[in-house]
């Protein structure tokens, strides 16, 4: 039998753990731990004891002058988030910048003042993303790139910082996502990990109309999701407009159903959205007029993220 050094990540007592075992028990705190986490935490710690005090300048200049391009480069985002493509796809993206994340969290290790190093980090990228939206020029194409950024942050850069695993990512991500809510104001990013995200697959993503159904006890293969789903799947994402309003509805609706879960009047809330949005969608759907269908998503949409926002 082997051993492999590990490192429980609740109380940061250093393990051996058999190679054969999925999960322990860490014998300085008692928490129960999962093989791989241990592991994963003692070869971040490795990591971070590495780290060259005299590199921070170039763990630095990394951090800033590879972040942004995580955004900003990354290509078909939107084409890859499907259930049979997402999660090769983050890994794909996770493996091309695990440099950029081992050099923000060695200069985070390295440097003297934490909070300020991390907020140093967030502002370049946010400015850094304004000025390449500012090149564009035309309005209507800022917005629409926006968008697209918007998305590509929501599954790829925000859950790729969480997944790297260190507090300074994590860390980090919060950073970032306040710097872009005061840049950007009307956009409402939420945080979520990669399980989180990839889990969604299983309710096709319709945040929405999956929390109203669920106010009324309806199961998750209903038929009303079902149909929904559907016509979003074989009609909605083919049309011209449809591609653009997913990707809006995927960065507001998480923060819509958050927002309204915490309201005392939550399922009253749910109650009033079916009755303007999801019914009629749903007779529209039925007559086979999806045209005003997709009108009154659209205005669901629209409506919601203006009074949840």
């Amino acid at each position: 039998m082997t051993f492999k050094e590990a490192k429980c990540p609740e109380c940061g007592g250093a393990l051996q753990i058999p190679d054969n075992l999925e999960k322990v028990i860490c014998m300085y705190c008692g928490s129960e731990i999962t093989a791989a986490m241990a592991v994963r935490a003692a070869e971040l710690q490795a990591e971070e004891d590495s780290a060259d005090p005299d590199k921070f300048d170039d763990y630095l200049r990394i951090a800033t002058d590879r972040l942004p391009g995580m955004l900003l480069n990354t290509e078909h985002a939107f084409e890859n988030f499907k259930k049979d493509k997402y999660p090769g796809a983050f890994r794909d993206f996770c493996e091309r910048n695990d440099y950029v994340m081992e050099a923000i969290d060695k200069g985070y290790q390295l440097s003297k003042d934490k909070p300020e190093y991390l907020r140093g980090i967030s502002s370049d990228f946010v400015k850094k993303v304004d000025e390449n939206l500012q090149q564009i020029g035309r309005k209507k194409a800022i917005e629409s790139k926006l968008v697209d950024y918007n998305f590509i942050m929501a599954t790829y850069v925000t859950p790729s910082l969480l997944e790297y695993g260190t507090s300074s990512t994590a860390a980090l991500a919060d950073e970032i996502l306040a710097s872009w809510k005061i840049q950007f104001p009307k956009t409402n990013l939420g945080k979520a990990g990669f399980e989180e995200i990839n889990n969604g697959f299983r309710k096709k993503l319709c945040y929405i109309t999956t929390a109203v159904c669920e106010s009324f006890g309806k199961p998750d293969d209903c038929y009303e999701l079902t149909l929904l789903r559907s016509y979003r799947d074989t009609y909605l994402q083919n049309q011209s407009e449809g591609e653009l309003l997913i990707k809006q509805y995927y960065d507001i609706a998480p923060t819509i159903v958050k927002r309204i879960n915490k309201l005392p009047d939550h399922k009253e809330v749910y109650l009033g959205i079916w009755k303007a949005y999801i019914e009629p969608c749903i007779r529209l759907i039925e007559e086979n007029k999806n045209a005003k269908c997709q009108e009154v998503y659209t205005k669901m949409v629209m409506e919601l993220k203006e009074k949840y926002k």
